[in-house]
């Protein structure tokens, strides 16, 4: 084994952010309409059915939820960018059925053929054959990063095109920039000259019984839909709030863009003192009761554009707080062979909750009011409350992964065997066929010579 360079190459910086690009490119498509899509949908014939709007509005999630580990799966057999091209293609020619509705049921079409294309499993296992094991963590932050800005971001001017072109405009705008997407794939990301399976980024169906059985899991499963479920409900009733409260709809990104910012601004320390701490589990409580709150808060202010605002900063500083802690939780529980599976199942719960929100928000908003909806939401993040208070403090662990030589598999068990004892190591798993080993380590008394010492006896 050799020690690689602490800094990306070239080739990873490229592929890094050219992958950023593409998939903050197809998020932004996805997010840009959610501020003002109750607004198109009431000219639109059956858009007074408002079950129907909120299918519309969360459609995508269905197809998406069922569709990304396959097509992570079918990148392995024919490759990962011809699963992307197929993936991108899918998302424009949704586009332009979205643009050229006559009704809400084109609408629904046209989401529902968006999320069908589902590149983010491929997406992230290209990252992987692009980036070695010690960048790897680095490339994958940059592009969850790269999707909380584009939401940002997509919220912000959401209103502002609304104006200028319109809903149909906007599905055509996403269009294109599906294309553009394509043009980044060809372009600027380079081809992996080896491609193979990753256990931290892809899901493995042998493991699925593993991850599926396991409690704290299932308990973060559960978070994950239900923060997207409340999520997408509110946009069926957020924007029209603030128009009945007098604000225009095209003045309502002066709402958003702080609101977003300030939050943004109010979870860094946070999320430090939760690393830095090992308070993960307290803040993320908090989190929770916080996001209730601002819930709460919505429900009872919608009379004041002030008070609403007040009420959206409060749920989404809690929002991004969890957005970014989630993941994090993913790792440190789910077992060091087991990652990429956990996280691909996460991940697909995360968009069914999307369009479980959205259309049981549709049909309760409908039939029953704003009030039955929140009521909705905030029933499920009261369970979440209580499942992430009773959950297990997670080890203040971090993955560390390192390539190893061939070897054969009695020899792997052993090096496993060994690395799995040495200080500060809480997991260590040598997978043959990938060529690396993955370790879940303590940073406060892990001693990265010793492992790689051991790396480099194991394989002589």
């Amino acid at each position: 084994m050799s020690v690689s360079s602490e800094k990306m190459s070239p080739l990873e910086l490229r592929a890094t952010i050219g992958l950023a690009g593409v998939y903050g490119l197809r998020m932004f498509g996805l997010f840009i309409i959610l501020p003002v899509f109750a607004f198109y949908a009431e000219d639109l014939p059956g858009g007074d059915n408002y079950t129907l709007v909120g299918v519309a509005l969360g459609a995508y999630g269905l197809t998406q939820a069922i569709l990304q580990i396959p097509f992570g799966w079918l990148s392995d057999r024919i490759g990962r960018k011809p699963v992307i091209y197929l993936g991108l293609i899918l998302f424009a020619v949704g586009s332009l059925v979205a643009a050229v509705a006559v009704d809400i049921y084109w609408v629904i079409i046209g989401r529902v053929i968006q999320g069908a294309g589902a590149i983010s499993a491929a997406v992230m296992a290209l990252a992987a054959d692009l980036t070695r094991e010690e960048h790897r963590t680095k490339a994958m932050a940059t592009i969850g990063m790269t999707i909380g800005m584009v939401f940002a971001i997509s919220l912000a001017i959401a209103p502002a095109l609304n104006q200028w072109i319109g809903v149909p405009g906007i599905f055509v705008l996403t269009g294109i920039l599906a294309v553009l997407a394509m043009l980044v794939v060809k372009q600027i990301i380079p081809d992996p000259q080896i491609s193979r399976f990753h256990s931290d980024t892809e899901v493995a169906a042998i493991r699925f019984r593993d991850v599926l059985h396991d409690g704290e899991l299932l308990r973060l499963n559960y978070g994950i839909f239900a923060l997207h479920a409340t999520l997408m409900a509110l946009w069926l009733v957020v924007p029209l709030t603030l128009r009945e409260a007098g604000m225009e709809a095209n003045d309502h990104w002066q709402i958003y863009l702080p609101v977003l910012l300030l939050s943004v601004v109010c979870i860094i320390p946070a999320i430090i003192y939760a690393e830095k701490k090992a308070k993960l589990k307290p803040v993320f409580i908090a989190a929770i009761a916080i996001l209730l709150l601002g819930q709460i808060l919505l429900a009872i202010t919608a009379d004041s554009i002030t008070a609403t605002a007040i009420a959206l900063w409060v749920f989404f500083t809690a929002f991004n707080l969890l957005e970014a802690s989630l993941p994090s939780l993913i790792s440190k529980i789910a077992p060091v062979g087991a990652k990429g599976t956990a996280i691909g199942i996460y991940s697909s719960t995360q968009f069914l909750g999307a369009f479980a929100g959205a259309s049981i928000g549709g049909y309760l908003f409908g039939n029953f009011g704003s009030q039955s909806l929140y009521s909705f939401c905030g029933l499920l993040l009261a369970v979440w409350l209580v499942l992430a208070i009773t959950m297990k403090t997670p080890a203040a662990v971090r993955s560390k992964m390192y390539s190893v030589q061939a070897m054969d598999l009695g020899q792997s068990k052993e090096l496993s065997r060994r690395l799995a004892e040495l200080p500060g190591v809480y997991e260590a798993l040598v997978m043959v066929n990938e060529e690396v080993v993955y370790l879940k380590v303590d940073m406060q008394g892990f001693d990265e010579t010793s492992v790689i010492k051991l790396l480099e006896e194991g394989v002589k």
